[in-house]
């Protein structure tokens, strides 16, 4: 589990990718991330659980699989690339963002950027299937940022958007200050949300099991 609070930007080294693109191989370096980071265990990348396969020297490889390289933005990652990075929270860790699993819904786009002095509004085209997830003063995960809503398009529009206010320490700290109009993010909804609509369709038909 992760909280959507980024450690590192880490540098893309390599991705390799099989012939049908059925799988890849990624390598970045990740100085302090890969520090305390051992074969097996788990760092997101740009809001992306993966498994770490090798470490050395603050270098990190990571296999990445068709389903990822389908739904999220991993697959257009290129050497010398930025990437957000964050390790998994020990149980002992404290919750600054919001529960983040690292599992990405779907690839969004960013539509608006507006420079209002002390922050920038930032605003985020995303799949009309997860937009019923997005509510304003709500949590989603951003590259793996985690950040709160503070607008979304209204219920039944044939586009949906969300917006989101980034402050000069996330700007600076995170990818997300470098995105321009038309780069594509990872995009991972509120949990709890999910959770709540299954269960809630399960109690509207009967079913226990």
């Amino acid at each position: 589990m992760f909280t959507g609070i980024v450690s590192e930007r880490g540098t893309v080294v390599s991705l390799d990718l099989a012939g049908d693109r059925g799988s890849a191989v990624l390598a970045f370096d990740a100085p302090r991330s890969g520090a305390d980071l051992e074969p097996g265990g788990s760092i997101a990348v740009n809001g992306v659980c993966l498994t770490a396969t090798t470490i050395m020297n603050g270098r990190v490889t990571v296999d990445v699989m068709g389903e990822t390289l389908t739904r999220t933005t991993t697959g257009s990652l290129g050497p010398g690339g930025s990437v957000n990075l964050e390790r998994c929270v020990p149980v002992t860790g404290r919750l600054d963002g919001h529960v983040v699993q690292g599992h990405v819904d779907g690839i969004g786009a960013l539509t608006e950027r507006e420079d209002l002095g002390a922050w920038h509004r930032l605003r985020f085209e995303l799949p009309l299937e997860l937009a019923r997830y997005a509510a304003e003063k709500g949590s989603i995960a951003v590259d793996g940022v985690s950040l709160t809503v503070t607008a979304v398009s209204s219920a039944g529009a044939p586009s949906a958007w969300f917006e989101v206010g980034l402050i000069p320490t996330t700007l600076n700290q995170t990818g997300l200050g470098a995105k321009q109009p038309g780069d594509e993010v990872n995009l991972e909804m509120d949990v709890l949300a999910k959770y709540a609509e299954r269960l809630l369709g399960f109690a509207t038909t009967g079913t226990r099991s």
